[in-house]
């Protein structure tokens, strides 16, 4: 897998279908072939990031 904002593959999964960026701290939900991408906040809410990402950007690449 590869972090649709920074390109970088240092991914872990944080739980089933959940997955998170170390090198830039977003937060990612796999939906069939789809990621959606959420940045968390700083009181553990999440912030959906999808409109700043195409389609095809969030397309998986494993």
């Amino acid at each position: 897998m590869q972090c649709p904002n920074c390109n970088g593959k240092d991914i872990g999964k944080i739980g089933s279908q959940q997955f998170y960026c170390w090198n830039c701290f977003i937060e990612m939900s796999v939906t069939g072939d789809e990621l959606t991408v959420h940045q968390v906040e700083a009181d553990g809410s999440l912030s959906s990031l999808n409109d700043l990402f195409t389609d095809d950007e969030r397309k998986l690449k494993w």
